[in-house]
């Protein structure tokens, strides 16, 4: 017998197995949740960096992002977007892509409330300034625009006051002096209006909403239509790590397969309820696009056709007390700072997304302690009438 140590190399080195192949395809999108992706040598890396091609790392893209992103695109009718882990992580990239010391914005002053903070509390610390101007009226826009104006920030319809921005006017007039458009479109949705096809460059989502639509995925999306801007996003978007989960990429697209069935019930379901409301007694103000009183009603037709969307809001008599008595007896309405849910949610700024604000400042908005964002859902109409009026009724008594 030999006396020679016995060899402890291995014989090969562990392998992953390669993924199975096969003639057909999966008719569902595949979850892929890998950090990391192999490249076959240094010359296949640098070519990918360079064609961009194939993936590398996941804060750079995954599959799921990418396969969302294109939808998202088809639905805006541009190429190019990305996908960001939240709605707000896309207003970031925007801003870090597109903005230096420097320079300076315009908002509209009716904007979601943590885009306003930014805007105004965040963007200063890097020597970026910004206005507020009211979007329903374009020259006060005009009026708010200085020597160094780079962008204009708009909602559609605001948020949570349901106003109709004068698009025309400001998309004439960014055109007119070189500025940047910016439109957040995510209580719109490209279903009710297309951004690009009425002169804005750049397009945001917070895809959480009705896009995936079921309150399970934290997302968001930015694109622009010059593919240079895009870049300037995109690289900021991978710098600051605003990657989104492969797992929330795969939950929004499979919501996103119903999006306009969504769409379509929500939307005339809050037709009807705020025609509901509008009469009963303790309501002071209802607010839905679809409605003769409102306030920018013969602005409505001119932006968003025959599609008034499913966001609306309220207002009761009463104060914070009358508030709290309303939520108390509205058990089957969830009270959240969300929407776009299949369900429809309450939520109440004053308390929420606007309490950054002083008094004063909410007042100015048109934001009381008695007004209330809804937004609806896919339930039976009539159910979500009562419930409604079941519980205003009882905000009254207190």
């Amino acid at each position: 017998m030999s006396d020679a140590p016995k060899s402890t190399a291995p014989k090969s080195l562990a392998r992953r197995p390669a993924w199975p192949t096969s003639v057909s395809r999966p008719v569902v999108t595949p979850l892929q949740p890998s950090v990391v992706y192999s490249s076959p040598d240094p010359d296949g890396l640098d070519q990918q960096y360079e064609d961009g091609s194939g993936f590398t790392y996941a804060r750079e893209g995954h599959p799921n992002a990418t396969v969302l992103a294109q939808k998202i695109d088809s639905l805006e009718g541009v190429d190019g977007g990305i996908i960001t882990g939240s709605g707000m992580s896309a207003v970031g990239a925007v801003f870090l892509g597109v903005l230096q010391a420097g320079d300076h914005i315009i908002g509209a002053d009716q904007l979601y409330g943590r885009t306003l903070r930014l805007m105004t509390e965040d963007l200063p610390k890097f020597g970026v300034d910004t206005t507020l101007a009211d979007p329903t009226d374009a020259d006060a826009i005009a009026a708010a625009i200085q020597p160094n104006t780079k962008m204009v920030v708009v909602e559609v319809v605001s948020n949570p006051t349901i106003r109709v921005a004068d698009m025309e006017g400001i998309a004439k007039l960014c055109h007119d002096r070189g500025l940047l458009l910016m439109v957040d479109n995510t209580f719109t949705t490209p279903r009710s209006y297309l951004p690009f096809e009425n002169g804005a460059d750049i397009v945001i989502h917070s895809v959480t909403k009705l896009l995936a639509g079921h309150s399970d995925a934290t997302l968001g999306y930015a694109v622009a239509k010059d593919p240079a801007l895009m870049d300037k996003i995109n690289v900021a978007n991978v710098t600051w790590g605003l990657t989104p989960s492969p797992f929330d990429c795969w939950l929004a697209e499979r919501g996103l397969q119903s999006f306009d069935l969504r769409y379509d019930r929500a939307e005339a379901t809050a037709t009807a309820l705020s025609e509901a409301l509008s009469g009963l007694d303790g309501v002071t103000k209802v607010l839905h696009p679809s409605r003769p009183d409102h306030p920018d009603h013969n602005r409505v037709a001119q932006v968003l056709g025959h599609r008034p969307g499913n966001m609306m809001s309220f207002e009761v008599a009463g104060g914070r007390a009358a508030a709290n008595a309303l939520t108390n007896a509205a058990r089957d309405l969830p009270f959240a700072p969300t929407l776009g849910d299949v369900g429809t949610t309450l939520s109440h700024p004053a308390s929420s997304s606007h309490r950054a604000l002083t008094e004063e400042g909410r007042a100015a908005l048109g934001i009381s302690e008695g007004f209330f964002r809804v937004s609806v859902g896919l339930e039976d109409p009539q159910l979500l009438i009562d419930e409604l009026t079941h519980a205003i009724a009882e905000s009254q008594k207190a």
